[in-house]
């Protein structure tokens, strides 16, 4: 995917790390992993990270003090997401006060943290949150799509998540298995249930903008097919 979220995970807790590989996969992110504070220094002075990922509580160095630092010594604005077991508000305002951009409190849902990774990641990109596929755009921040000339169509709920999983996968295809680990995570869900919101899908993109745009590929997926491309 060409468009994939550059992520740096600093955690000390083996199990934890490898949950949060797990869930967050390659498909959508490049992860890189630091069990302690001078991996992760050296790690974000020698490569470019969208979000940094840091445990509060590490060995020899506390994530307090490795945010300090990638502010004040290494000068790095890349953002920052906190998390730890200290829920007291004193902490927090540690952590602020320190350079972190967000806190994540321990125990949280897997979920929560991909979608606080995706929206400082889209803050941070400022005003550049539209997806390009040839003649076809998709802004992330309002979810419409606009097709050449043809006035932008708002998409919601579902069909903008496929929407933007086709848009980010373009020119490759999103597997069967890829679309429904995306959409339902944590849950078994009929095939049928993808297979109709991709039809509803395209009848909306074909009465509004004149095309379906989406193509399926029996047995693999769907593929974004922007006009005039065979």
């Amino acid at each position: 995917m060409a468009d994939k979220t550059r992520v740096l995970i600093v955690e000390d807790h083996v199990a934890l790390a490898e949950n949060l590989f797990e869930f967050l996969g390659e498909r959508r992110y490049v992860l890189d992993f630091a069990s302690d504070g001078l991996t992760a220094l050296h790690l974000a002075a020698t490569n470019e990270y969208d979000v940094i990922v840091l445990d509060v509580m590490l060995p020899g160095m506390s994530g307090f003090d490795i945010c300090q630092r990638l502010r004040n010594d290494m000068h790095c604005s890349t953002p920052i997401i906190l998390m730890t077991a200290k829920d007291r508000i004193d902490d927090k305002v540690i952590g602020f006060a320190r350079g972190a951009d967000d806190y994540l409190v321990k125990p949280f849902d897997l979920r929560e943290l991909a979608l606080r990774i995706d929206a400082l990641h889209r803050r941070n990109r400022g005003s550049d949150s539209t997806l390009r596929a040839g003649s076809v755009e998709f802004d992330t921040g309002t979810l419409k799509v606009r097709v050449g000339d043809v006035p932008r169509l708002e998409l919601s709920g579902t069909a903008a998540h496929i929407f933007e999983e086709l848009m980010r996968a373009y020119p490759r295809f999103v597997s069967y298995d890829e679309m429904h680990a995306s959409l339902w995570p944590e849950r078994d869900v009929d095939i049928n249930n993808l297979r109709t919101h991709i039809y509803t899908l395209r009848k909306l993109l074909q009465d509004n903008l004149g095309t379906s745009l989406i193509k399926t590929l029996h047995g693999r997926g769907y593929r974004l097919i922007p006009p005039g491309e065979d």
